[in-house]
């Protein structure tokens, strides 16, 4: 596993993907052709991928996929090497009475 701040990477086997997901076209890159698994409320920075890949989402949840591996890059954290593969990537949330919230980064 790997965190990025409020950012959780888990590592797939294949067989865990949804499968109408293995052949679908990536999510949109942002403006700088990144991919971007979340963006910071407060900060404006973003949690991203800069290299080859793609960002699958659906409501099944948040798949990334690196054939070549790839870097988790953000602005106010170390980047993070990832090994080629599929991941999980998973929001942190906190509880607050009655509901959940995503953690603001």
């Amino acid at each position: 596993m790997f965190r990025q701040g409020d950012i959780l990477i888990v590592p797939q086997p294949e067989q865990s993907v949804p499968a109408h997901l293995l052949t679908r076209e990536s999510d949109p890159r942002d403006a700088r052709g990144r991919l971007v698994l979340a963006l910071g409320e407060a900060t404006g920075h973003a949690h991203a991928v800069p290299g080859p890949g793609r960002l699958l989402t659906d409501p099944s949840g948040t798949w990334l996929h690196l054939p070549p591996g790839g870097r988790l890059v953000h602005e106010e954290h170390d980047p993070i090497t990832l090994p080629a593969g599929w991941f999980r990537v998973v929001r942190q949330r906190e509880y607050i009475p009655g509901a959940y919230r995503y953690v603001a980064d």
